[in-house]
């Protein structure tokens, strides 16, 4: 059943496969900028303890804001894609809800990520005047 009864034709195969690739090739970006993420900051890590003998909690939070960071832009566009697919190659009521939920999930996960990563929750002003998050 779809969604929108007024909108009675699928699109084409064509556009459809051309939709289907973009969504792929988000989602691969999205995988790949989690994995590349998680190797440099853990080499990233590894060097500040070994080589340069760094205060382990810095280098700690220095290594869990990265990833944090890479984790919230993945996040971002793992939601694009469901968005893409699902408006725009299967728009049923059943997926819709299914993408509502999803979006709920990584919603939370991102908030979540923000706590963790500035010590605030992301509708809180941010501490002590500062107008941007702060740099490593």
């Amino acid at each position: 059943m779809r969604f929108m009864p007024f909108l009675t034709t699928a699109p084409s195969d064509a556009f459809a496969g051309w939709i289907e690739i973009a969504i792929r090739a988000i989602e691969g970006l999205a995988v790949a900028i989690i994995a590349l993420s998680v190797f440099v900051f853990t080499l990233r890590y590894l060097y500040f303890m070994l080589v340069r003998r760094g205060r382990s909690a810095a280098a700690f939070t220095q290594y869990k804001h990265g990833l944090g960071k890479a984790l919230l832009l993945a996040l971002e566009l793992l939601v694009a894609a469901d968005v893409v697919q699902t408006v725009v190659l299967e728009f049923t009521l059943a997926n819709v809800i299914a993408l509502g939920v999803l979006v709920l999930v990584r919603t939370f996960l991102s908030w979540s990520l923000v706590v963790e990563i500035e010590g605030r929750w992301p509708w809180q002003p941010m501490r002590g005047g500062e107008t941007k998050a702060p740099t490593e």
